[in-house]
């Protein structure tokens, strides 16, 4: 743990300044307002699923034994086809979220800086710090959006913009850390 030592306050820095920007990235930019889509008869909709609890549905369920029979294949043809995902009921914890949004920043700082420590040099060259943590941090914020895209149907435009919100965020982290790394 030797590295936290010499790596605490870009860790903590990197983390604030990526809360920060995505916040701006999101209730001021409004760029991922479009994102979701509302269900036609929502309100038939939402009567229908209540009392579902909350977590990931997939429509139609199927395992590996039922989706070779017949009827299951007729669901399919006949759709819709998707996953729900369900959200406990009531408001949004907004404040909730966001303090679990900052504690994932500084998780990813964390790993980031244990890869960086244990490659990089210390009193490197900035752009060698950028390199190696920019790629790291990119990585940690941006990939999972391509997995949703392939596995959870999550419409490409949106995995886009998340993998360049990573990218983003991923460039603050890789600044932060050739900023404040040890000499």
């Amino acid at each position: 743990m030797g590295f936290l030592g010499a790596l605490w306050l870009p860790i903590v820095v990197s983390a604030v300044i990526v809360f920060v920007a995505s916040s701006i990235m999101h209730a001021v930019l409004h760029y991922h307002e479009g994102d979701c889509k509302k269900l036609p008869d929502e309100d038939k909709a939402r009567e229908a699923l209540r009392g579902v609890t909350r977590g990931l549905y997939i429509i139609p369920y199927a395992t590996h034994k039922t989706m070779k029979s017949p009827e299951m294949q007729e669901k399919y043809q006949q759709g819709p086809v998707g996953m729900l995902t369900v959200f406990p009921t009531g408001l949004p914890q907004i404040p909730r979220l966001m303090v679990m949004w900052f504690v994932y920043c500084l998780i990813v700082g964390f790993f980031v800086a244990y890869l960086a420590f244990h490659t990089v040099a210390q009193g490197a060259n900035y752009l060698v710090v950028f390199r190696v943590v920019g790629t790291a941090a990119f990585l940690a914020y941006s990939f999972a959006h391509i997995g949703n895209g392939v596995w959870k149907g999550e419409p490409w435009g949106m995995v886009i913009k998340e993998v360049f919100d990573g990218l983003v965020y991923g460039l603050l982290t890789a600044g932060t850390f050739g900023w404040l790394w040890p000499r």
